[in-house]
């Protein structure tokens, strides 16, 4: 027996993982697919908690997850680095964005220093994670502090219920049925990655009114989005919307124009009204096992993974004190 069982191999449940164990938890990892087949291979995964409502608790996991990052791009964990960004703005509201007192380098641009049709820009520094290395880092870090990865699909969380006095449900998407939770759903994600012409700024158009619209430069790849499309759940790319996102963002940054097109890619992010959910659950499941959940972090897994984790953490050691 192990003293956690996470369920879900996604970035939340693998850095659940990874912290659980440093923390000196013995954990097994149960998932329905191999980490590199889950929807956090796909994401865009640059720091940046998009389509997140701020409070202080998300606040909070959103620092602790900032500094992590940054951490490990100082140690150079694979995949992880600094990303110098562009937030180009189309409104003038004279305020911060929630999430800037994490960001220690946040700062406003003067309007006149931006192209025709924007009031306005912020520049900062974010962490940016390609997440092909990443995954295969944290489950390097897992199996290697002697967790181990079972491949299961669940059909129910009590299922693990006998391998560990908690369970942590990491489930993403799934979790609206495993969790009976109707507040989860998915939002549809379609990418374009294309050769890198050179650019190592991320530049982001959040504002556009054709769609949302971001270029994320990688080691070999940009990243070109996207979209945010709530209970869809078709995961075919659609060629329009593919070369409208490439219109898009070529007209926001002139020099992808010719940059060969790799390929499109879709995945449903496990968005959640209300957002994320991390608590214990108040019924548990049987034979007296603690079941935490964490799950419905939609476009912003990433950026709240390992703050997160650090709370799972405190609500499976509340465990042991009853």
């Amino acid at each position: 027996m192990v003293d956690v069982v996470v369920v879900g191999a996604g970035v939340v449940g693998l850095t659940c993982a990874a912290r659980l164990q440093r923390d000196g938890m013995r954990v097994a990892v149960v998932t329905a697919d191999e980490p590199a087949r889950t929807v956090s291979r796909i994401a865009a995964a640059v720091w940046y908690p998009t389509h997140t409502e701020g409070d202080p608790r998300v606040l909070d996991w959103s620092r602790r997850t900032f500094a992590e990052l940054v951490q490990q791009a100082g140690r150079g964990v694979p995949g992880v680095v600094m990303r110098p960004t562009r937030m180009l703005r189309r409104t003038v509201d004279g305020e911060f964005p929630w999430w800037a007192p994490a960001v220690p380098d946040f700062r406003v641009t003067a309007p006149a220093a931006v192209p025709d049709g924007y009031t306005g820009e912020w520049r900062f520094t974010v962490p940016s994670v390609e997440m092909s290395p990443y995954l295969d880092w944290l489950v390097q870090q897992v199996t290697g502090a002697g967790g181990v990865l079972v491949r299961r699909r669940l059909t129910r969380l009590a299922d693990v219920a006998e391998l560990a006095p908690v369970v942590v449900n990491a489930t993403g998407l799934a979790a609206g049925v495993l969790a009976g939770d109707e507040a989860v759903h998915p939002a549809r994600g379609q990418i374009v990655l294309v050769g890198n012409p050179g650019l190592h700024i991320s530049v982001r158009d959040e504002e556009n009114p054709a769609g949302m619209t971001y270029v994320h430069p990688r080691s070999g790849d940009v990243v070109l989005g996207g979209t945010f499309d709530r209970d869809v759940w078709d995961t075919t790319p659609d060629e329009a919307t593919g070369r409208a996102i490439l219109d898009r963002c070529v007209a926001l940054v002139p020099e992808l124009a010719g940059a060969p097109v790799l390929a499109h890619l879709v995945g449903l992010r496990p968005a959640r009204d209300g957002g994320a959910r991390v608590a214990v659950d108040p019924v548990g499941l049987p034979g007296g096992s603690r079941l935490v959940h964490t799950y419905g972090h939609g476009g912003a897994g990433v950026t709240l993974s390992w703050g997160c984790a650090d709370e799972v953490v405190e609500l499976c050691r509340a465990s042991e004190t009853g």
